[in-house]
């Protein structure tokens, strides 16, 4: 009996931020590996390594793939350089390297763009022939194609999640968003049977619906997506879930009420500015359509059913001026968000704004591949007409500290108990809130603006006795779900 030939599977950190992966709850699986080797014959051993949980050492293998978001494609050539002077061959995919594949192509034996499974059984027989080829397009597949992610490979790390999709695409086209470039403009809906199926492999009580939108927009897509949750409700499959959606996610009570009952902690939404102008510049037209008035009435909605609302935010618009960042500050505080993303623009490639920005010369990060580390939404980047880089980056240290300061995100957490009327989301977006502040105050979470010391206020002892209790009964379970420990009996 022949040796099996050996894939290792590569999921690159990025080295600038371990603020990025030092919470456990940022760590996920990364799916595309699980889809690739779902689709690699048996003659292959298959290894995962996920530089998330642990660094980099060199193993034998005969093949390694990468996959890589741009923040981490720095990352990701380092590694592949050590694998080709050892004489192995390196395959690279994921979004960076479909919109720049000639840069990757520099790195790594070969590039595949595009969606895996139109693809890699192709490279792969190919591979084994001794006739390679240097560039493969999967393009946008047919979602029948899409495998069962094979989930044996993520065993060895500890992850919180696991993670589903039930479709792929977006006909938004949002300016600083580059999901279109790689999954299209068409809404793909997988078979509903098929992710169900799917879902009862899972082991983890916890998903993220990785989907960009959790709903599609057109005529039938909340009957489909009914049928998903109460598929799961009657499979009982007794998962929480969190996913992201537009703001037509509270279109519907009964969508609302299924989503509740399949599971549903807390639902992403790109909320990310509170002026028409900006919305308009960042081409989020159903937020335009909805109408910014509209915001509190449909997050009540959501609120009204025990689900929490994470919402993304963006400062550094080409309309903004310092005066509209504090602005788009305080509109936070005033909303009844249960969780905040707050990011700064950054030109992605493969999108619209960085094409734009490039253009003109106005992007100041652009010593490539190097800088691409830099690519994760905490870094401003851009000389906007009105601000430089600098005066961004600035005014967002002070923002991040006034929002994710400890004792926002405890008032934050009391706002969603009285909203939602449950515990349970409460914990979810009180431990989202404290991922985010790791995340974007790296360094500085226990400093103020001034670079100083926060004393702990009166507000945080007294409420730290009634956080006491909350932990003692309430969260009692769900901490342990969280931290890996609570087994489904």
């Amino acid at each position: 009996m022949s040796k099996k030939k050996k894939l290792l599977l590569i999921n690159p950190s990025n080295q600038k931020r371990e603020g990025l992966v030092q919470d456990p709850t940022t760590r996920m699986m990364p799916l595309a590996l699980g889809i690739v080797a779902a689709l690699t014959p048996d003659h292959w051993e298959i290894e995962l390594l996920d530089e998330n949980f642990e660094k980099f050492t060199f193993r034998e293998a005969d093949l390694v793939a990468f996959t890589a978001f741009t923040a981490a494609a720095k990352r990701a050539y380092e590694i592949a350089n050590i694998y080709r002077k050892a004489g192995i061959y390196t395959v690279m995919g994921g979004i960076h390297s479909t919109v720049f594949f000639d840069e990757s192509l520099q790195y790594v034996d070969t590039v595949i763009t595009g969606e895996a499974e139109g693809i890699w059984t192709t490279f792969l027989a190919d591979y084994e022939a001794g006739v390679q080829k240097r560039l493969y397009d999967g393009g946008q597949v047919d979602i029948s194609m899409v495998p069962h992610v094979r989930r044996d490979i993520y065993s060895k790390y500890p992850y919180i999640y696991e993670l589903v999709q039930t479709s792929r695409g977006c006909p938004m086209g949002c300016d600083f968003c580059s999901v279109t470039r790689l999954c299209g403009k068409t809404y793909r809906e997988r078979d509903v049977d098929t992710v169900l199926d799917e879902l009862e492999k899972t082991k983890s009580p916890l998903i993220f619906f990785i989907d960009d939108n959790i709903i599609n927009y057109k005529k039938g897509s909340e009957e489909r997506i009914i049928r998903l949750f109460k598929g799961m409700v009657e499979r009982k499959l007794n998962k929480m879930w969190v996913s992201q959606a537009s703001i037509n996610f509270a279109d519907s009570e009964e969508v609302l009420y299924w989503a509740r009952k399949s599971g549903c902690m807390m639902i992403l939404m790109g909320i990310e500015a509170e002026t028409t102008q900006a919305l308009s510049n960042l081409k989020k037209n159903m937020n335009l359509k909805k109408g910014v008035a509209s915001y509190e009435k449909i997050f009540k909605r959501i609120h009204k059913h025990g689900i929490g609302v994470l919402a993304t935010m963006i400062f550094g618009l080409e309309s903004d001026d310092l005066k509209a960042l504090y602005a788009r500050r305080d509109f936070v505080k005033r909303s009844s968000f249960d969780s905040i993303q707050i990011s700064i623009m950054t030109p992605v490639p493969g999108t619209a704004l960085y094409e734009r920005m490039n253009s003109k010369n106005d992007i100041t990060r652009v010593n490539y591949p190097n800088d691409w580390q830099y690519y994760d939404g905490t870094n401003a980047m851009i000389n906007m007409p009105n601000m430089s880089h600098t005066q961004i980056q600035e005014a967002m240290t002070e923002i991040w500290l006034s929002l994710y300061s400890k004792e926002n995100v405890r008032k934050m957490l009391f706002k969603t108990l009285w909203q939602t009327r449950s515990f349970r989301t409460a914990y979810w977006a009180y431990g989202l809130n404290h991922m985010y502040s790791r995340m974007f105050l790296e360094g500085t979470y226990h400093i103020d603006a001034r670079g100083k010391d926060i004393p702990r206020s009166f507000y945080l002892k007294f409420t730290d006795k009634v956080l006491w209790l909350f932990y003692l009964w309430p969260w009692n379970k769900i901490s342990k779900t969280f931290a890996g420990r609570y087994k489904k009996q």
